[in-house]
């Protein structure tokens, strides 16, 4: 089994990217699970911020829901910030098969195409990634996506990529 964990600033494409997948797996009939940060936060009915030390217990969350997944076979494809590389390398320690996904944007272009207005609503209200916070760019990966310069239908086609290799190399 893997983990596909989806990484980079707010607006880099992570939902998108993974709901492409998640809609990609139930047409070939894999079992997976879309695990978002936001979803894992309305489950605790918002009960932490977003200071580093509460997007750090979030993160924690989100890999002991991952890895129960992974262990009843079912792929979580993660869509998270995840900011933070000795967390990082944590998941990499805890998981049989992760697989990270870094999508890298600029974060002057994230905030330019902010569709989702995180940035123009949280902004001087919650210390944003990217622009309050550090984003520790992350040093191994197995998939890096330059959203900035390619399509996402570019990008999809090389995370499907990644996807099938890994359970080519399972087999």
């Amino acid at each position: 089994m893997m983990v596909i964990w989806l990484l980079g600033v707010s607006g880099a494409g992570k939902s998108t990217l993974g709901n492409r997948l998640k809609s990609y797996c139930d047409a070939q009939g894999i079992k997976s699970f879309l695990l978002d940060g936001d979803l894992v936060r309305d489950f605790y009915d918002n009960d932490l911020g977003y200071s580093p030390p509460d997007r750090r217990h979030n993160i924690k969350r989100i890999m002991l829901a991952a890895r129960v997944l992974e262990q009843n076979g079912i792929i979580p494809i993660v869509c998270n910030i995840s900011p933070f590389e000795d967390l990082r390398r944590f998941a990499r320690q805890k998981f049989d098969n992760y697989q990270q996904v870094y999508l890298r944007k600029d974060i002057r272009h994230a905030r330019t195409n902010d569709v989702k207005n995180i940035y123009k609503d949280h902004m001087n209200k919650t210390p944003l990634v990217g622009v309050d916070m550090t984003f520790e760019p992350p040093l191994s990966n197995e998939l890096v996506l330059d959203v900035d310069k390619e399509s996402v239908d570019d990008s999809f086609a090389r995370l499907k990529s990644l996807l099938q290799k890994g359970f080519h190399h399972e087999k």
